[in-house]
């Protein structure tokens, strides 16, 4: 029976949407559906959280001795209170070497996805939406450099780019987080690495 780690924030809790349509639940019945044993997903995040915050509740938590799969998803809330770029990185490899451990070491196990453009939601109408992009941006180079260089697997995940910002589907009832139906196309491509690497 292969087991799943999710490390995360409200994305990885599915702010809004029953538990079935986040991500990693999504995730975990699409390799069911390949006939891969697979238990449900352990998920360790919460709405709110930063880089930090995550750190200080996995130090908290009793976990496995190892995962077979390990997602990371982090880093809007940095964003979103206003930390630096820098923090973020140092704080983010902290992150990233502790889910390489879960994944008993193996790099190829550790699955990292981009960090959503909020200032392409509904929620941000009001908002300096250029300002809030060239700086999520600056954050998924600085996640996708990190993850590249300890030779994990980094996924651009395509939330709310334009064909999706207007469609009120793809979105939750708060206009800012994603739906299920958003979440089914992170589940897609995480499944699809996951089976390149392992079972193709």
């Amino acid at each position: 029976m292969k087991t799943y780690l999710a490390l995360g924030d409200s994305y990885t809790i599915g702010e809004q949407v029953l538990l079935t349509e986040t991500f990693a639940y999504q995730m975990v019945n699409l390799l069911r559906n390949k006939n891969i044993e697979i238990a449900a997903p352990e998920i360790i995040a919460k709405t709110g959280w930063t880089t930090d915050e995550l750190n200080l509740a996995i130090s908290q938590q009793t976990f496995l001795k190892s995962y077979d799969f390990v997602s990371l998803l982090i880093g809007v809330n940095n964003q979103y209170r206003g930390r630096s770029v820098e923090e973020f990185k140092i704080e983010f490899e902290v992150l990233l070497k502790q889910a390489i451990l879960f994944a008993g070491n193996k790099t190829t196990n550790v699955y990292v996805l981009s960090i959503p453009d909020w200032g392409k939601t509904p929620f941000a109408k009001d908002r300096d939406i250029g300002k809030i992009g060239i700086e999520i941006d600056a954050y998924n180079i600085a996640c996708e450099e990190t993850t590249l260089q300890h030779n994990c697997i980094f996924i651009d995940i395509p939330t709310a780019k334009e064909a999706d910002a207007n469609n009120v589907e793809m979105f939750a009832s708060d206009g800012l987080h994603p739906s299920g139906k958003e979440y089914a196309k992170w589940a897609k491509l995480l499944s699809k690495k996951i089976n390149d690497f392992h079972f193709s």
